[in-house]
């Protein structure tokens, strides 16, 4: 695999705002509601934590970064990957170190979680660098046809991605041009649940490297089989293919972090930044128990090499 590039990027801790005149958004109901968390510097929330724990919209944890000129503003947001380091360069709150934790769609933004000292001190117009790697990154091992996108190497190694095993009933037969050869090892996947394309909402059409895609479920959906989706947790969508703009493919299976809470509005929910794509055949899943621990959480992050200490 040649090596990876990294930038240097440039992002703003973006100010919560609310639409001018109008402090309330219209719900699926029809039901007026006020925002509360979406984007902006957000506390009280942490990796691990139900994503319809909190009666806000879109709720993250940690800041929403943002840049005033568009074209920074959508390369910060593609270039950034799930895991890249994050460091405070201004304000109270400068040397603290922090991690991406995902993305959001809209004009673009990068979710970004530090500790609860740092998050304390953080003023919106701070300004964060963030150390951008990981897009075109192939891993070793992986079947032709997957593809891995927003996410840190050396996250992605600590991941619960396993190439493993030989093909089985579970991984898939495969079909059309996208099917992987019978005699390719699958790759081992432990997931916190497995969820229908039907589900996919706001982000579908849109390209995956830019955007999340909200997951159009409630805390007692049908499809969630009486589970609770957390921030972090790992799933994976059945018949979607991220590799462009993400759409339905028949016999294709994307997996994806949980960076967001819920939201009222119709045709959105919690946030799914796509990590890998591929082929169904291509990978065998294995379905954790419920309290088992989300596959990003504060553990794992802090397990990741800091440059800005080296």
């Amino acid at each position: 695999m040649p090596d990876l590039v990294a930038n240097n990027l440039l992002g703003i801790a973006e100010h919560a705002a609310l639409t001018p005149m109008v402090a309330y958004r219209i719900d699926r109901d029809g039901h007026p509601y006020v925002p509360i968390g979406d984007g902006g510097i957000v506390q009280g929330v942490r990796l691990g934590d139900s994503v319809f724990a909190t009666d806000g919209d879109h709720v993250a944890p940690g800041v929403t970064l943002v840049h005033p000129d568009a074209g920074a503003r959508f390369a910060l947001t593609a270039f950034a990957c799930i895991g890249n380091e994050v460091i405070v360069r201004s304000g109270l709150a400068a040397g603290s170190i922090g991690r991406v934790t995902g993305k959001r769609g809209e004009s673009g933004r990068v979710i970004a979680l530090l500790d609860d000292d740092a998050m304390a001190k953080l003023l919106p117009g701070d300004q964060l660098s963030v150390r951008a790697v990981g897009q075109g990154f192939v891993p070793d091992g992986v079947p032709q046809g997957v593809a891995v996108l927003n996410v840190d190497p050396e996250l992605f190694a600590l991941l619960p991605f396993a190439v493993g095993g030989v093909g089985d009933d579970d991984a898939g037969t495969g079909t059309g041009t996208g099917a992987v050869a019978s005699d390719a090892v699958p790759v081992t996947v432990a997931v916190a649940g497995v969820l229908p394309s039907k589900v996919c909402g706001n982000g579908i059409g849109r390209p995956a490297q830019m955007w999340d895609v909200d997951l159009a479920v409630v805390a007692d959906s049908p499809d969630l089989g009486g589970r609770t989706m957390r921030l972090g947790e790992l799933w994976a969508i059945e018949h979607l293919d991220v590799r462009h703009n993400m759409g339905y493919r028949r016999d294709w299976v994307t997996f994806g972090i949980i960076c967001h809470g819920g939201s009222p509005l119709p045709g959105h929910g919690p946030g799914l930044v796509p990590i890998v794509t591929g082929p169904r055949s291509a990978f065998r899943l294995e379905v954790q128990d419920a309290d088992a621990a989300p596959a990003l959480t504060d553990a794992v992050l802090a397990a990741l090499p800091s440059r800005a200490r080296s």
